[in-house]
């Protein structure tokens, strides 16, 4: 069971052994690093931030309870460090793809090369959409459509009821939805 496997892991790093540790952030750091890449855009800010979840993870091993699944603390610290980063405005660029399939949007074919070139500019336009939504919808569609997360973690991760999850998830898909046929009307 992964569940125990990963506190089992937590406990021996807590102890000492570098190994548990090095197998915990094996096991974690590419699902943490596309969260932190989802939510703040820049690869450079994002890879510091997924930097900062282990080595808070790590200074902080002797006094995590296991009350929950490894993974959503990992995640709420994610969360945390990201909000503050957005929240202290010391965003730089842009440098990732969208899933357009994540959105509820078709996207365009990518078998020919002018295809591939429209998916990058459609890519950068979804970019541009997720950046107007409210963190707190961004981060729930980004935490279900990119991590695949269920409901109820990621109402453990921000702290509220899966309700609010559940609207959160509506409201920016919806957005989404909208904003984008918007500018297909006006030939984006």
């Amino acid at each position: 069971m992964p569940d125990k496997d990963d506190w089992a892991l937590a406990a021996r790093a807590r102890d000492g052994d570098a190994g548990a540790f090095a197998l915990l952030v094996r096991r974690y750091q590419q699902p943490i690093l596309h969260f932190c890449l989802r939510m703040v855009g820049a690869r450079g800010d994002a890879e510091d931030l997924a930097q900062d979840v282990f080595v808070s993870l790590h200074r902080n091993l002797g006094r995590i309870e296991p009350r929950a699944r490894l993974s959503t603390l990992l995640f709420g610290i994610a969360r945390n460090l990201a909000l503050n980063h957005l929240r202290d405005g010391r965003r730089r660029g842009r440098d990732t793809a969208v899933s357009l399939e994540a959105a509820g949007l078709d996207p365009p074919s990518r078998d020919r090369p002018d295809r591939r070139a429209q998916a990058a500019e459609t890519g950068a336009l979804l970019e541009q959409l997720l950046d107007r939504l409210p963190p707190e919808q961004k981060e729930a569609l980004v935490l279900r459509e990119f991590n695949g997360l269920d409901y109820a973690a990621i109402a453990e991760i921000a702290g509220c009821p899966v309700g609010t999850v559940r609207s959160r998830l509506a409201r920016a898909r919806e957005t989404l939805r909208r904003e984008w046929r918007s500018m297909e009307k006006a030939g984006l």
